[in-house]
């Protein structure tokens, strides 16, 4: 298995495995936010990948903070292939990001994972990962 960036011709393999977290019809939208994550630098899109197949990706974004010493790593988006699961895919993309999170000087990392999504959060509680109390939304548009 490889880790590797995400590059604009893994569009196709990113749309399906979007499709399996429940985002549908992002095609639209694919290329031009592929392409801006690519090109920017507080943002490490990268994929998973046997002999050429995507098994899944990791949406990493480095945060500095302005009060505290060390900054930190917020996962946007996770996901593994349906059938790829379960087999240590996703432990060594997790495991990638956060070496490069501490290379970029995180001290800590964070993952919002919805709580109707109950196999990955026991996937987070295994791999260290606590709750944190409060997290707000507001729809601004």
């Amino acid at each position: 298995m490889n880790i590797r960036p995400a590059q604009a011709t893994d569009s196709f393999a990113l749309i399906s495995l979007l499709t399996e977290l429940g985002y549908g019809d992002t095609e639209s939208l694919m290329n031009s936010r592929l392409q801006q994550l690519i090109d920017d630098p507080d943002e490490m899109l990268m994929v998973a990948e046997d002999r050429q197949t995507v098994l899944g990706f990791l949406s990493l974004h480095f945060v500095p903070q302005l009060a505290l010493a060390g900054d930190f790593a917020r996962i946007s988006y996770f996901c593994i292939a349906e059938g790829e699961r379960s087999k240590g895919v996703g432990q060594h993309l997790l495991q990638h990001a956060e070496q490069l999170a501490r290379e970029r000087g995180c001290n800590r990392m964070e993952v919002h994972c919805h709580e109707s999504r109950i196999k990955a959060n026991q996937f987070y509680a295994r791999e260290g990962y606590s709750e944190s109390p409060s997290y707000r939304i507001k729809q601004l548009a």
